[in-house]
């Protein structure tokens, strides 16, 4: 019995030390593979440099007739001529209808409704026969004959955002774009700004006028206008794809002894792939621009390219 006691004894000893050498063995396997795969990360670099931007905002809006007016008859009674139909350029003063008057016994002249301003007939409104009234008292109980809009400017109406507000200023250039002429683009300068903010949309309405000689641009069109409201000569820029990080945080690596050091930046405008650096970067830095979300602070990397 003691013999059984002892072999065991002795066999366990045994299992015991080769478990213990195994287990060193796989370690010192394990060290060496984790050890074989740092390798340095490929990537590509550039270089932090200084140049100018310049920042747009950016709006949708509509485009709308510098005038647009509704032309009432001056007495009420029966259309009956429409001189002019929809297309038509009129001038201030000219006929573009007559109307008889509707007093029981007595005859009259035709009444002439007449333009109050150059333009062109955007709408006819009614028939011969129509009855019609003036706008008195109120311009809702009158009969509109046409409808005159003035195109030789139009005006892009867009609504500026409360952030916005500071940046934007009368006078500043803006360049339009629209879906019938996809390939041009319209240039033109904000005229009007509302001091007033609308407390549901917290949004202020603006005007940019557009110069239309041809008519090209029709009232109704839909407009895509960028607002240039600043330009920053002589800043740091870097590309934006080497950028990291959400809108509240934004940080980037750069190269310094062959490893990767994150830096966090403060960013300004933008333009195009370009973004201006107010803080957190030097000139001459080298940037990593692709390989950046492979990398750790402290990374080492092996340049592959540079841009």
């Amino acid at each position: 019995m003691k013999k059984v006691i002892i072999w065991i004894l002795i066999l366990g000893i045994v299992g015991f030390s080769g478990y213990t050498i195994l287990t060193k063995y796989k370690g010192k396997q394990q060290r060496r593979v984790i050890v074989e795969e740092a390798k340095p990360v490929p990537v590509r670099v550039d270089t932090v440099k200084r140049g100018d931007i310049k920042e747009w905002l950016s709006f949708t809006g509509d485009i709308k007739a510098e005038d647009q007016i509704l032309v009432y008859p001056k007495v009420a009674g029966k259309l009956v001529e429409n001189r002019v139909q929809e297309g038509d350029r009129v001038k201030k003063g000219d006929v573009i209808a007559l109307i008889d008057r509707d007093i029981t016994g007595l005859r009259f002249e035709p009444a002439e409704v007449t333009s109050p301003i150059d333009g062109i007939v955007g709408t006819v409104f009614l028939d011969k026969g129509s009855g019609v009234n003036p706008p008195q008292p109120a311009p809702s109980m009158g009969t509109p004959i046409a409808m005159i809009v003035s195109m030789v400017r139009v005006k892009a109406k867009i609504n500026i955002i409360e952030r916005d507000i500071p940046k934007v200023k009368i006078g500043q250039k803006a360049k339009i774009r629209v879906d019938a002429y996809p390939d041009e683009v319209f240039v033109g300068r904000l005229t009007k700004l509302s001091p007033v903010v609308d407390p549901m949309s917290r949004t202020a309405p603006a005007e940019i006028s557009i110069r239309n000689p041809d008519h090209r641009l029709k009232p109704g069109f839909f407009a895509r206008v960028r607002l240039l409201v600043a330009e920053h000569k002589d800043v740091l820029l870097i590309p934006r794809d080497c950028l990291l990080g959400g809108e509240g945080k934004r940080y980037v690596f750069v190269v310094n002894g062959g490893r990767a050091v994150r830096k966090d930046v403060k960013l300004g405008a933008s333009q195009g792939d370009q973004v201006e650096v107010l803080a957190g970067l030097d000139e001459g830095e080298t940037i990593v621009t692709i390989g950046q979300q492979m990398l750790k602070d402290g990374s080492e990397v092996k340049i592959v390219t540079k841009n």
